[in-house]
């Protein structure tokens, strides 16, 4: 009996593992995920792009909570004493705020990156405490999305000024920025040296704990970059939806109401129209007529008709009457030439003058 009650208990709790996955297995596939899709070359708001970056963060959100009820990391520990196994887990808030950022969504475009900030500043939190590298941490910002007193000085104190303060801010921001991208270099030529051995499972403790190391270090200077370049969108953000809620409604311009009516043929169909719509007005083609009529606006009213009819007639008969003229004319003078011509040829025999003739 206490067998089959000790193996019951087996099948059960090998069922319960068999449902509920690993902390490790969560991670590894949400960082694969994170990999594929940051190497992708298919559009970052396509659907499938988007699935797979959602379910990616909903997994290592899961790995953060188990991770979190382990008491994986304590502020009063050292990283010495930190097992080789649980330093990837370091990783979570940076891979989650790098996959907020690659979320799609202009209407909560700001409420992304301040999550995705939020992500990014627990990482760098934690790895300060831990003195896993040195750097300065980014200052925290309002992230309401009134701007205030504050939020204007900032905006005032990103405009460059020809002042020489500025201008040393400048350079040591941009030797900053060097140094970042150097340093990211060489830890990413190590990491190189270094990935064969992990993935393929030969490494030994101290190079599997110098992977995930230098995979922390070169992370910290990637959270510093987009650390900045949020502060940067959030700003650009604030204004936008600032500029849109002050932004003046055009007012539409106010004109009397017109009162429509009903142009028809005849008086029935004028009956047709108007029975239910005792409102519109309706007349006929007729009563049109008559009403511009009496107001003297139609096209040819109040011109002779009778009178012009009988000018076209009488311009008509006289331009008849000299065609027929020219016509006689021009037969006289036809009929009198041809005779002097005849008269000529009489007098004349054929090649008179032609003194080449030798006939």
């Amino acid at each position: 009996m206490a067998e089959c009650e000790t193996s019951g208990s087996d099948k059960q709790d090998s069922h319960s593992d068999a449902e509920a996955p690993k902390l490790s297995d969560l991670f590894d596939r949400g960082w694969k995920i994170f990999d594929e899709v940051d190497n992708t070359n298919d559009p970052l708001a396509s659907n499938s792009v988007q699935v797979r970056v959602k379910r990616a963060i909903s997994m290592l959100e899961e790995s953060s909570r188990m991770a979190s009820q382990l008491d994986l990391f304590s502020p009063n520990e050292e990283l010495e004493e930190i097992a080789t196994a649980d330093l990837k887990y370091l990783l979570s808030p940076a891979l989650l705020g790098a996959l907020t950022m690659k979320l799609s969504g202009r209407d909560k475009r700001l409420e992304i990156v301040q999550t995705a900030r939020a992500y990014f500043m627990d990482f760098l939190n934690r790895c300060k405490d831990y003195n896993i590298s040195r750097f300065s941490l980014p200052e925290t910002v309002n992230d309401s999305t009134v701007p205030d007193e504050a939020t204007d000085n900032a905006r005032s104190a990103c405009v460059p000024m020809p002042s020489t303060s500025n201008l040393v801010a400048m350079a040591a921001q941009r030797q900053t920025k060097i140094e970042r991208y150097s340093q990211k270099k060489k830890l990413e030529a190590r990491l190189s040296d270094v990935r064969a051995s992990v993935e393929s499972g030969q490494a030994d403790d101290e190079t599997s704990r110098d992977f995930y190391l230098l995979n922390v270090r070169k992370w910290v200077i990637l959270c510093l970059d987009e650390v900045q370049s949020i502060d940067q969108e959030m700003e650009i953000l604030k204004s936008m939806d600032q500029m849109q809620l002050s932004a003046p409604q055009p007012a539409r311009p106010s004109r009397p109401p017109m009162k429509p009516f009903i142009l028809t043929k005849d008086a029935l169909q004028a009956q047709v129209f108007g029975a239910g719509y005792p409102s519109l007005p309706t007349m006929t083609v007729d009563d049109w007529y008559d009403q511009h009529k009496k107001h003297a606006v139609l096209p040819d009213q109040g011109v002779p008709r009778r009178v012009a009819v009988e000018e076209d007639t009488d311009a008509k008969e006289s331009e008849e009457e000299g065609k027929e003229k020219r016509a006689e004319n021009d037969e006289e003078e036809s009929l009198m030439k041809a005779r002097k011509w005849d008269d000529w040829k009489d007098d004349h025999r054929r090649g008179y003058g032609n003194r080449q003739n030798m006939g």
